[in-house]
Formats: C-alpha cells, sequence, structure tokens
C-alpha cells in the first residue's frame, strides 16, 4: 500500500499553502471541506477528470492543507484546520470569509 505523504505542522509553507490555494478547484475543495467535514473523494461535487482531482487532492496533501486517510477502498479528506490556524493565524478565516464574499456579491449581482 503507498503510503500518502503529509508534512509536520512545522513543516507547513506559507508559500506551498498559498500555491494550493491559488487554484479555483482547490479552493472549492476546501470550501467543500471546511462546510461538510470529513468528504470521501467522490463526495465533491466538481465535474472534473477523476485524475485531475487526484492531483488537486495530492496537491492540498503535500502542500499541508487537507489530512487524507485510507478507510478500505476510500481515501477520507479533512481540512488540517488546526494545525494551519496554529501556523498561520487567521489565514483559513480570511480565504474561507473571501470565498463567501464573493459568492454572496455574484448572486446579488453586486
Amino acid at each position: 500500500m503507498k503510503i500518502l505523504f503529509h508534512p509536520e505542522p512545522q513543516q507547513i509553507s506559507l508559500a506551498a499553502v498559498l500555491y494550493a490555494l491559488g487554484d479555483p478547484v482547490r479552493l472549492d475543495i476546501v470550501r467543500q471541506l471546511a462546510t461538510s467535514g470529513e468528504l470521501t473523494c467522490n463526495a465533491f461535487d466538481c465535474e472534473i477528470a477523476k485524475s485531475t482531482l487526484s492531483h488537486h487532492f495530492k496537491v492540498l496533501r503535500e502542500s499541508g492543507v487537507i489530512y487524507s486517510r485510507k478507510e478500505g477502498t476510500q481515501h477520507l479528506n479533512s481540512l488540517r484546520r488546526a494545525e494551519l490556524d496554529e501556523r498561520f493565524p487567521g489565514l483559513l478565516d480570511a480565504v474561507l470569509g473571501s470565498l463567501l464574499s464573493d459568492r454572496h456579491a455574484a448572486i446579488s449581482g453586486n
């Protein structure tokens, strides 16, 4: 079985996190995890190829944004909120707040 790489909290770099969050698909994955908690790879509402989605999970995992664990044939993904909040206080809240503001503006037409 292939072991998934997860950086230790002290190894998580701001540059890697910002790179991971710099893609709209990965931002949406983070938003869904923040809203729903732990999700399997199949539970995400993304209309992209499976291999592309796997790549996005790998970038998020290896940057330290998400934690993935294998249970049977499924990978369960969760946001590493506590580690990220400790390492970069307020970063996730700012990113998620910005997503909500952008979504609200798009809905209201502002």
